[in-house]
């Protein structure tokens, strides 16, 4: 004859495994649905649709690579001044763990700034891109009116 208490022990196994059965299969259900947030940082593809399809946002991409165009440093330069110039919160929760807007320079190709310094050092850089982004425009600029110069004879 079996004991009282090893039938309840096995009652409460199966139900227990049932429960936990439509909590895995309820957990499943929501991971389905697609990833906006990159986790290492930034937005995935499927969320920069999202927002332009629900708010009209043109969202590009970040610049990861080198800022070798004028476009480009303008971007990444705006990026990282907009970001961490003036820091609307933290770096680091309460575990330590980067957040969101630390991670957001990643999405950039830039390192994850870890203290208040290291995103002023990021600022820094941002402001020396968008001086090279004026500088590379005015060159640009004066050497297209030389050539017009050039090529009319004068």
């Amino acid at each position: 004859m079996t004991s009282p208490l090893r039938t309840k022990a096995k009652a409460k196994a199966r139900t227990g495994s049932a429960v936990t059965k439509k909590r895995v299969a309820k957990r499943s259900a929501t991971r389905k649905r697609p990833m906006r947030k990159d986790p290492k940082g930034g937005l995935t593809a499927v969320g920069r649709r999202f927002f332009a399809e629900k708010e009209g946002s043109h969202l590009k991409p970040g610049v990861t690579g080198p800022a070798d165009t004028p476009e480009k440093m303008k971007r990444k330069g705006s990026f990282l001044r907009r970001h961490f110039a003036h820091l609307r919160g933290p770096l680091r929760d309460e575990r330590g763990r980067p957040t969101r807007l630390a991670l957001s320079a990643h999405a950039w190709g830039e390192p994850v700034p870890k203290t208040a310094a290291a995103a002023a050092r990021l600022a820094a850089k941002g402001t020396r891109l968008l001086e090279r982004c004026a500088r590379a425009r005015k060159n640009a600029i004066s050497g297209a009116t030389q050539s017009k110069r050039v090529s009319r004879g004068r």
